[in-house]
């Protein structure tokens, strides 16, 4: 409400109604820079996930590797430590291994902290999955992969779409990791919001971009619930 308020001061409710606000910040390079570095490094973040989870998972569920129950466990470590412990720990990682402040270091610390949603929303589709049709394909002369690709990885897909979305939103609203690992030039939208409010308050500007990201959100949400459905994986 406060985002299309003609006042340049939050006011709840709104006085008057404008949209300067939100052409403002879709037309300020700052935060338009900062959507395509957050809008990038989401895509990037979720891909990298998808394939990793996707090969994690299959092991995992077949026991390929020994271990298995306790490597699932270790998988799912970035959701059990608090995220600013995530962060300074790979900063201080970074620093030693000169991948401070880079984009592939920040990448590579969004795939770890998304790959846990890709492997458990793709460890609760195999569960459904019969090892019987697998087995079926390769007496049939497929081989291994593609007896994985013609029939377990199509049925992985509500599993994949419910891990992508979950690994993407993580990676999109990420602040506690990001805001280590990012370059002095450098800004996601989550971060440019928090920074800006540290630095200026909250003004209809702010609001107008955060309701944008809300409205992305809530988008991705229903449509991938329309698709899917997350009962099974929540």
């Amino acid at each position: 409400m406060a985002s299309v308020s003609t006042t340049s001061y939050l006011t709840v409710p709104p006085v008057g109604f404008t949209l300067d606000w939100f052409v403002e910040v879709l037309t300020d390079r700052d935060y338009i820079e900062a959507i395509q570095t957050s809008f990038l490094l989401a895509f990037a973040a979720t891909a990298g996930s998808l394939v990793l989870g996707t090969a994690a998972s299959y092991a995992l569920h077949h026991r390929l590797v020994p271990g298995a129950d306790a490597l699932a466990s270790f998988f799912m470590a970035p959701l059990i430590f608090p995220a600013v412990v995530i962060g300074v720990a790979l900063l201080q990682y970074y620093s030693l291994v000169g991948l401070r402040w880079s984009f592939w270091g920040l990448l590579l610390a969004h795939i770890a902290i998304t790959v846990p949603y890709v492997i458990r929303a793709c460890l609760t589709s195999l569960a459904g999955v019969k090892s019987e049709l697998e087995e079926a394909a390769r007496v049939l002369g497929a081989s291994g992969f593609n007896a994985f690709r013609l029939v377990t990885l199509p049925l992985l897909k509500p599993g994949l779409v419910a891990g992508a979305f979950f690994a993407f939103i993580t990676s999109l609203d990420n602040v506690p990791v990001t805001i280590f690992l990012l370059g002095p030039r450098q800004s996601t939208l989550p971060v440019k919001i928090f920074t800006s409010i540290e630095h200026g308050g909250v003004d209809p500007g702010l609001a107008a971009i955060s309701t944008l990201l809300i409205l992305v959100t809530g988008l991705a949400l229903v449509i991938a619930e329309r698709w899917v459905g997350f009962s099974r994986f929540v």
